[in-house]
């Protein structure tokens, strides 16, 4: 395999320290220069008792960043090494240039050259896929795309891209170009860190103090007396096209590999109740049921995800 461009120790300031000092296990910073971006994230070098020194690489999900994986990454260091990346705009990657959108097919592509340029060396040319909610979904329709690339794939509270109906089409690409044109509000100067890992903990997927504290200081950056997201503002605005249920199942069905799907109790899709049809797509997926919310892979216990994923990958 391809060394990385860059591998220092990491260095989150002091959250980060104590961070790694609590886990006891080190990470390192890594860094991997795409053609039009670098993409940045985390790496634990794999156990010297790993099986066959297969690659696994983490995908996070949406506004999120590598340190997400920071509790699940060590457990599954036995099995090979593993990287947590930063999507484009989120954490230490690299933004789009000005005037382009954060396409959900753009994250793929950004996938498939990363695997592409640093993981054609593996030992059976495939790589382990492990993805929280949106990184889910883009693993699913990279495993899809190039199945030949892919061993297996974990998605943790993800199943599949979001769909829109036909009909919402237009009205879809107007309110994302109203969004462009407009652009994006004045930050807001946060005091602190901490100020802004409360912040965090409320919104659409809820987060402990704890879990807000491990993550939030990779997506921060200092301006002036204070801290203002680094995490690029146009990641909010709606996407100008999104998949039809009837594509995102056609997608699904196309995943030769062996799937994990991850279903938390309180997560985002436990309330969904026309999961099945997705979950029928698919031709080789187990479903394993955990307790927790969105983010169980980070917040609370989070022993049961470990059990199921490393379970996953280590029985094929």
């Amino acid at each position: 395999m391809n060394d990385m461009a860059m591998l220092t120790e990491a260095s989150e300031g002091q959250a980060g320290r104590e961070l790694t000092g609590k886990t006891s296990q080190a990470f390192r910073e890594s860094e991997w220069k795409l053609r039009h971006i670098t993409l940045a994230g985390l790496s634990w070098p794999s156990a010297p008792e790993a099986h066959d020194n297969s690659p696994i690489i983490m995908l996070h999900g949406w506004l999120d960043n590598s340190l997400t994986f920071v509790k699940l990454a060590p457990e599954l260091k036995h099995l090979g090494p593993v990287y947590a990346l930063d999507f484009a705009g989120h954490g230490h990657s690299g933004h789009r240039p000005e005037g382009q959108s954060y396409l959900l097919m753009d994250y793929v592509a950004d996938l498939a050259e990363l695997v592409e340029r640093y993981f054609q060396e593996t030992p059976d040319g495939r790589v382990n896929l492990v993805g929280h909610s949106l990184g889910g979904i883009v693993g699913a329709l990279y495993a899809a795309a190039f199945p030949e690339r892919v061993r297996s794939l974990a998605m943790i509270d993800s199943l599949g891209a979001l769909s829109r109906p036909v009909k919402e089409t237009i009205p879809q690409l107007r309110k994302a170009i109203k969004k462009r044109i407009a652009g994006s509000g004045k930050q807001v100067v946060y005091p602190d860190i901490a100020t802004a890992a409360k912040a965090r903990e409320g919104g659409l997927s809820p987060l402990s103090p704890e879990a807000a504290l491990t993550l939030i200081p990779r997506n921060m950056k200092p301006r002036g007396d204070g801290f203002v997201w680094q995490t690029d503002s146009r990641l909010r605005h709606p996407s100008p096209l999104m998949m039809t249920e009837e594509q995102v199942l056609a997608s699904l069905a196309a995943i030769e590999t062996r799937v994990l799907f991850v279903r938390a109790d309180h997560g985002l899709l436990s309330y969904r109740k026309d999961l099945d049809e997705r979950a029928e797509a698919i031709a080789n997926l187990q479903i394993v049921k955990v307790p927790g919310g969105h983010h169980c892979h980070l917040d609370g216990d989070t022993g049961p995800v470990v059990t199921a994923i490393r379970h996953f990958l280590e029985n094929e």
